[in-house]
């Protein structure tokens, strides 16, 4: 891949999980609230036959205690990560990014292009996004409201810093179905905007999978996302490989493989602007 499609490659990343991200956060809307079906509503819960129906309740609560036991409580995260896209052209886009969090403050991401040359530096905040392009010397600056007109939903740093973490993200305490089977557990849950079909290991309520579809039935918006390839080296499980799938009017496929992270350490964002650079 040449040096300005991997520019196009990360900044349509940086973008799409900006989207993911957003569609949690989201204010509902009257045509979102009638846009769930009537049959979404009932709930049908499969579980096992020596197991009461006035147990259900109990059994999703514990489910749901489970999960959010497991989510990952830090205050900082490092981590190195190669990054596989797939675009609706078909071509497949492939770089190293690392990554550093500071929990409901910040995202900072660095992109290196070819022989490990740093090509992309991106700061996320609350109120803004900050792009340095240093193979072609320009700067951007946006705020939040700018993401927003672009992806036509509001953006969440809480939601976009979950989901690199790997802790669940658009799980409504709403389920409306629970059953369990093969060794797994599948919930789902509805939300003011979407409808999310949640897979778990039985085992450990680690998550498996999670299939998100707009509640807003116009709309034909589906995203696919798969944790796998787990490890417990600091004391709780981590997901090392994720698939993200984005399908509307085209796919968009990620996958995101950890070669390194650490919790809680100390870190830096930097992010200066050489004078040369270009604003745009």
């Amino acid at each position: 891949m040449d040096q300005p499609e991997k520019i196009k490659f990360m900044t349509r990343f940086f973008i799409l999980l900006m989207m993911i991200a957003a569609l949690a956060s989201c204010r509902s809307t009257r045509k979102i609230q009638t846009a769930i079906t009537k049959k979404d509503t009932v709930s049908v819960v499969t579980l096992p036959t020596d197991v009461k129906k006035n147990d259900t309740s109990l059994i999703i609560m514990s489910t749901l205690q489970k999960v959010k036991a497991n989510q990952i409580d830090y205050k900082t995260f490092t981590a190195k990560v190669n990054v596989d896209y797939r675009g609706g052209d078909g071509k497949n886009y492939d770089v190293n990014a690392n990554i550093r969090l500071y929990k409901d403050s910040a995202i900072w991401i660095s992109a290196n292009a070819i022989l490990g040359i740093e090509a992309m530096r991106v700061l996320i905040t609350r109120d803004s996004i900050k792009l340095l392009n240093k193979l072609d010397k320009t700067y951007t600056a946006r705020s939040v409201d700018y993401l927003q007109e672009v992806t036509s939903l509001p953006l969440d740093l809480e939601t976009l810093q979950n989901l690199i973490i790997g802790n669940p993200v658009f799980l409504d305490p709403n389920i409306v179905s629970y059953s369990i089977s093969n060794n797994t557990i599948t919930m789902l849950s509805i939300g003011q905007l979407f409808k999310n079909l949640i897979t778990l290991s039985e085992s450990d309520h680690t998550l498996l999978h999670s299939k998100l579809d707009d509640a807003d039935i116009s709309r034909n918006r589906t995203a696919d996302l798969t944790y796998s390839d787990y490890e417990n080296k600091k004391g709780f499980p981590f997901s090392t490989r994720r698939r993200i799938t984005i399908a509307e009017k085209t796919r968009l496929d990620i996958r995101l493989d950890f070669k390194q992270y650490d919790f809680n350490q100390e870190v830096s964002f930097p992010f200066s602007v050489p004078r040369n650079y270009e604003y745009r």
